[in-house]
Formats: C-alpha cells, structure tokens, sequence
C-alpha cells in the first residue's frame, strides 16, 4: 500500500503543477489557447508534466513497480486498485490531452516505454505461479497497449479498448475470485 501511494503521489504532484501552470493562462481549459502555443516551450512542460502524471497513474516503466505489489492485498482491494480507479485514470487523462503527445516529441518517448512496459509485463507474466500476479502484469501489459495506442495517435480505439478492458477485467476478477475461493 504504501509503495502504491509513493509512487502516485509523484504523479499528484505533476498534476497539480501542470493544473497550476495552466491557470496562468487564465483557464484550465487548454483546448482554447492550444494554437496558440502549439510549439511553445510552456505546451511542451504541461504535456510533460501530464505525460509523467498518466504513467504513475497507469504504471508504466519507470513507476510499473506498485501495480504487481497492490496485489498482495486481498483480492476486492487489489481489484478496487488496479482496476477501477488508478489505472484507468492515466489513460483517460492522456486521450484527453493527446494532442500535446501528437505535436510534440513526447508521443515518441511514451511510444517507447509503454513498449518497454508490455514486453516487461507480458514476460513477467509467464514466469509466476501466483494466478493474481499474473491478472497484474496482463493489466499492466494492457495499460502498455493502450498507451502505445495513444502515442500513435489512436485515441477513439484506445478509448474503446479501455472501455472492454474494464468489462472483461470484471469477468476476469469474477472467475479467478471463483477459482481461488474454490
């Protein structure tokens, strides 16, 4: 828990810096003001900041430590964590600013560490026994294919593949739960 914590407080703290950042342009809403700064340096440290602040969220390389330790926690905890709140919320926060990723640099960088994320994760997965690190590292190999979806540019399928995820997550967490129960 308390790795999970750390670990989204740095993203907290992005967020609430780009939140700030934007306010001195005297709204939040960036999409007003966005052609014109489109190739500024201040457009390019608010996508930063919401770039890093969506890989905490959504545990991709540098951060993907807390999201196979949550699940040590019992399993409604462990799926309250990792499936309903925290990791959906980076890759929301990134379809709605993904117009910084296309216009900038950051795409390419996201590109290549959720890619680094999905092969980490899908080859930790065919090495552990325990069947709720394996639901966490096939999350977290997801999370690094909606990433990488979203650095290409595809926001509308990361969107849908976000939305099937969580469903069949749910029946994911039901059969498992049924099966360790069992």
């Amino acid at each position: 828990g308390m790795l999970t914590a750390l670990s989204n407080r740095i993203g907290d703290v992005a967020f609430l810096l780009a939140i700030a950042w934007m306010l001195n342009y005297g709204s939040w809403n960036y999409i007003f003001y966005l052609e014109i700064m489109q190739n500024e340096f201040e457009m390019l440290m608010i996508g930063s900041l919401m770039m890093l602040a969506a890989m905490t969220k959504s545990a991709q390389i540098p951060f993907s430590s807390w999201l196979p330790a949550a699940m040590a926690a019992p399993t409604p905890v462990s799926a309250l964590v990792h499936s309903s709140t925290l990791v959906t919320a980076g890759v929301y926060l990134l379809i709605r600013f993904n117009i910084i990723l296309s216009t900038s640099w950051l795409g390419q960088l996201l590109l290549l560490l959720s890619g680094l994320t999905m092969f980490m994760a899908g080859l930790g997965a065919n090495f552990e026994f325990d069947l709720k690190k394996i639901i966490a590292l096939s999350t977290l190999s997801q999370l690094g294919l909606m990433m990488s979806i979203l650095s290409m540019g595809f926001l509308k399928l990361a969107m849908f593949h976000l939305l099937t995820h969580a469903l069949f997550k749910a029946l994911l967490f039901m059969c498992a739960g049924a099966i360790i129960h069992n």
